[in-house]
């Protein structure tokens, strides 16, 4: 691997297997998103736990939004005490036993448990999102200045195999279990066993190799004060601010990508569930592929001008998707949508670590797990709603939603990416004068 060989991409003092196990994490989540979120539950969730109710989309998107709102609480103060003390290994341990054991639980309750399951998707959720923001928060640990967004991009290409891994294996259960006879409600359950297996068996060894530098000490304060506080210290990085607001608008259309696909190609292009999940592993094959090559281009290119490429591809994935009445229309969105999934996630981290000082990983990148998180809210509910609103028009609802990747340009013309690096810099260098 190129990066455990080269040094010079890494800061001093990181091995390169640290950087596999960083990268690791990133492979061990991916499955949790890919089969929960996208390609099996669902769509389980709106047709049969929900059973298919006007106001199914509703409460599967608010169950997002919710589970969202609770990391957003959480974020702030977390983020703050893993600063100071070097807590960020012990959070993404525990919140990744809380994923899996929320995960493998959802498949053990009835499925007519329908508060049931709107419980343990919120829970699930909140702990993915958890060790989503600490994963990220380690990659300025790991990776110097001009090497953040190849770095990145390994993390985000290795995390679309592992969701590749995790959903051809609940591929390969739900052929079979079809070929038996049996229903949804018998082979949904063991592909949540197969996501809360992969997940924690790839966790707890990869955060075994992945080290952790010191806390900078000092006194912790109350965590919505501390993130008023980063906030206001963003004053000082008017193009981390900038940004912070573009990745909330881009990634509202990109989480309803992710929680809502399947539900859409299943009721709006008439697929069955084995061909979502085939169409699923395609875009996490093209996802992969985007999200390796986008990290050298993005390095060589320049961070906002590669950002801005993958906008314009979202909007043309969103007009084709909305436009379009064939599944062939559909599988060339999909395709599209998985080459610019990875690279545009990629390349918002790799920005916020470019732009964060050293010794503000976590408090800053709670603000960009903040923003996400706000995304998360937005883009769902407001999908959810438009869909309940209009009577069941999901393309009407991907239309309007499609609109947050025009704003999300608009907001990163503001970005000044050298400005931003350089003050950043001057930070690090006043801190360390001290």
């Amino acid at each position: 691997m190129e990066l455990s060989q080269d040094p010079r991409l890494l800061n001093p003092g990181v091995r390169g297997r640290e950087v596999w196990a960083w990268a690791f994490l990133d492979f061990a989540n991916s499955g949790y998103t890919t089969v929960v979120l996208t390609a099996v539950y669902s769509a389980y969730f709106v047709g049969a736990v929900a059973g298919g109710a006007p106001w199914a989309t509703l409460l599967w998107t608010t169950t997002l939004s919710a589970s969202s709102l609770l990391a957003m609480i959480a974020l702030p103060g977390l983020g703050m005490w893993a600063d100071r003390v070097g807590g960020k290994r012990r959070i993404l341990l525990l919140a990744s036993i809380g994923c899996s054991l929320a995960t493998l639980l959802l498949g053990l309750i009835p499925q007519q448990a329908l508060a049931a399951a709107v419980v343990l998707v919120a829970l699930s959720s909140l702990a993915f999102s958890l060790c989503e923001t600490f994963t990220a928060a380690f990659l300025r640990e790991l990776a110097r200045p001009h090497a953040l967004g190849r770095v990145s991009g390994w993390g985000w290409s290795l995390g679309y195999v592992g969701g590749m891994l995790t959903l051809g294996l609940s591929l390969a259960y739900v052929l079979s279990a079809k070929a038996r006879g049996e229903s949804a409600a018998q082979f949904v359950p063991v592909t949540l066993a197969i996501v809360a297996v992969v997940y924690l068996g790839v966790t707890l060894p990869a955060l075994a190799v992945l080290g952790e530098r010191q806390g900078r000490g000092g006194a912790w304060e109350g965590g919505w004060i501390r993130l008023r506080s980063a906030w206001r210290q963003t004053v000082r990085f008017p193009d981390l601010r900038s940004l912070l607001w573009c990745c909330v608008a881009y990634q509202s259309g990109i989480f309803v990508v992710i929680t809502l696909a399947a539900v859409y190609a299943e009721q709006v292009m008439g697929f069955e569930q084995t061909e979502t999940m085939m169409l699923v592993f395609l875009v996490n094959i093209a996802a992969a592929l985007g999200a390796l090559a986008f990290g050298r281009f993005q390095d060589r290119m320049g961070h906002s001008k590669a950002l801005a490429v993958t906008l314009l591809a979202w909007i043309v994935m969103v007009a084709i998707a909305v436009m379009g009445e064939s599944r062939e229309s559909f599988w060339l969105a999909a395709t599209i949508a998985g080459l610019t999934m990875g690279s545009s996630q990629s390349a918002g981290r790799a920005m916020v670590g470019l732009l964060t000082p050293m010794g503000h990983q976590s408090e800053f990148f709670a603000l960009w797990g903040f923003a996400v998180r706000l995304s998360a809210i937005i883009g769902p509910i407001s999908y959810g709603l438009l869909v309940w609103l209009t009577g069941g028009q999901q393309r009407i609802a991907l239309a309007v939603v499609g609109l947050s990747f025009v704003l999300g340009l608009v907001l990163l013309a503001r970005v000044d990416m050298r400005r931003g690096v350089e003050s950043a810099m001057r930070a690090e260098t006043a801190v360390k004068g001290v």
